[in-house]
């Protein structure tokens, strides 16, 4: 039975944040979000654009940047007290997504490319880091104040170490999940080029979540030693799932007969519960929780017809419902219209150095590693994809 608080027979504007029953402006939020961003990609597709660059845009005209300007539309249809059920349903999508993007790669690729991944990875983040010192400092020096006010209203000094290692961590990553739904959509995952450019912007999302540790360790003076930490629980969590889990879930698969013709309904829920108990255990030692439902999808045995069978079963889901959610929350985050001509030149720079260091330094680096000028530029150029930070 519906709440009575969203009844419109009882004179209740259905479209209000009620706690009790988020669901009646959710759906509302929703449909509207999968509509608009669908019909934006039918224009954009002309184009030869992914379907994220329509979700990000689409997030970006419904937010506070354009359709926001007209009175009372934020307010009523995407108040940011009704973004928060939106960003859960978005975040579950998010690492159920990279579990099936795990399932996609080809393990043995990816432990024959490990080395050249991670020379690509780190030559792709010291280039545009070590540039974009100078575009911090410049950045930094022209602001009017080095101070922010936190979600408590308390004003705090902005420490110039930690401003300019957060610009050059910003400027130095790959975004994962945008790059993730790139090269899934143009059936690139099983190739040299898009394996190696996955493969090493995870390095790039780690090394960046490890990076930021140390930025919130100088900003609250505390122990440089937790980034280690969880580093080395990163590590270890993932030699967990790799020896251990891994095993039980093969044996589990072939006990209840799920690699033909498809995986039984129990055990896509066991392994379902494994990517969800993965992606809080990498969440709360510190890394993103993506990389929890990530990890789980790449052990799990591409062999017989297991990957294929659940991915079946969930991607459409996913794919459809989920997803553009989350890449168009961020847009819906996001306020162009507050940048001046000022704001827009920093901007501006700060794409161009983050680009220019990020495909010269990966491109350099596979090409090192035996790749042909032209798949290596292609790298190059997939690791400059930029997106959510």
């Amino acid at each position: 039975m519906a709440d009575v608080q969203s009844d419109v027979l009882s004179g209740n504007n259905p479209l209000n944040v009620n706690v009790t029953d988020p669901l009646t402006l959710a759906i509302v939020q929703i449909v509207i979000i999968i509509v608009f961003t669908r019909v934006l990609h039918i224009g954009l597709q002309r184009i030869r654009q992914p379907r994220v660059i329509s979700e990000m845009i689409g997030g970006i005209i419904l937010g506070p940047s354009v359709l926001g300007h007209i009175p009372g539309y934020l307010n009523t249809l995407f108040s940011s007290a009704s973004l928060t059920y939106l960003n859960l349903l978005a975040n579950l999508g998010l690492v159920l997504y990279l579990f099936i993007v795990g399932l996609e790669l080809n393990p043995k690729m990816i432990i024959n490319n490990l080395k050249s991944s991670i020379f690509i990875s780190l030559s792709g983040i010291i280039l545009p880091f070590v540039m974009g010192i100078g575009v911090a400092y410049g950045l930094y020096t022209a602001m009017d104040n080095q101070v922010v006010v936190d979600s408590s209203g308390v004003s705090h000094n902005v420490p110039f170490t930690s401003f300019v290692l957060f610009i050059c961590i910003s400027m130095s990553i790959t975004a994962f999940t945008v790059l993730a739904r790139i090269l899934s959509e143009l059936k690139l995952m099983k190739t040299i080029v898009g394996n190696c450019a996955l493969t090493s912007a995870v390095g790039d999302d780690i090394a960046a979540w490890i990076l930021l540790a140390i930025v919130i360790a100088i900003i609250n003076a505390s122990n440089y030693l937790t980034a280690l930490y969880t580093f080395l629980i990163g590590v270890f969590w993932t030699l967990i799932v790799g020896f251990a889990i891994r095993p039980i879930l093969l044996r589990l698969i072939n006990a209840t007969n799920s690699n033909y013709p498809s995986p039984s309904p129990s055990m896509v829920a066991i392994t379902l519960s494994v990517v969800l108990i993965s992606a809080f255990i990498t969440n709360i030692i510190g890394i993103h929780y993506i990389f929890g439902g990530f990890i789980i999808g790449v052990i799990l045995p591409h062999e017989g017809g297991f990957a294929v069978g659940i991915t079946e079963k969930i991607e459409d889901l996913i794919n459809v419902l989920l997803i553009p959610i989350y890449f168009t929350l961020s847009g819906l985050k996001t306020n162009i219209s507050d940048l001046g001509a000022t704001g827009w030149g920093w901007v501006i720079l700060i794409t161009i150095v983050a680009m220019f260091g990020k495909i010269l330094g990966s491109t350099a680096a596979a090409k090192a590693t035996g790749l042909t000028f032209r798949e290596s530029l292609t790298v190059g150029v997939f690791k400059s994809c930029k997106g959510l930070v």
